[in-house]
């Protein structure tokens, strides 16, 4: 899947901020767009219970929502202790720690190059003004 656009970085910072408001742990953001033929970015994350599963995805659900992208599919099997939602450019997983260690997903995609989630986290900071120098102006005369 070789070819990545901005928009997929973008989708990849607002799956990570809306994970990370819900308290997701562990959150891993994956670069596989030169290893993979279906996506270019996996985002790992766990929850610590399956209503904490369950919140995180209707959190995700509702962000990419909200920026207007398709969602290709969701994997939502009862009790697994693992949901994948799938936007095409972007793989979410979240898990469970027990699933999550025994799938090991990070091992199998460990060519790929992995993504500062804190940078992708931060706010940037804003720009702070260019003070413009303005032309010195004449003083002004007065009558005595």
């Amino acid at each position: 899947m070789t070819r990545k656009s901005p928009p997929s970085l973008d989708l990849v910072k607002l799956c990570c901020r809306a994970l990370d408001e819900k308290k997701a742990v562990d959150l891993r953001v994956l670069d596989v767009g030169e290893q993979s033929s279906i996506t270019n970015y996996l985002v790992l994350a766990t929850g610590n219970s399956e209503p904490h599963l369950r919140a995180l995805r209707v959190e995700l659900e509702k962000a990419i929502d909200a920026s207007h992208t398709h969602i290709v599919g969701m994997e939502i099997a009862q009790d697994s202790g693992w949901i994948v939602v799938d936007a095409f450019d972007v793989m979410v997983h979240i898990f469970l720690p027990e699933t999550r260690q025994k799938y090991g997903l990070e091992n199998l995609w460990k060519d790929a190059v992995e993504i500062s989630a804190a940078k992708l986290l931060a706010v940037p900071k804003p720009r702070k003004p260019v003070a413009r120098k303005s032309a010195a102006k004449p003083a002004r005369k007065t009558r005595a």
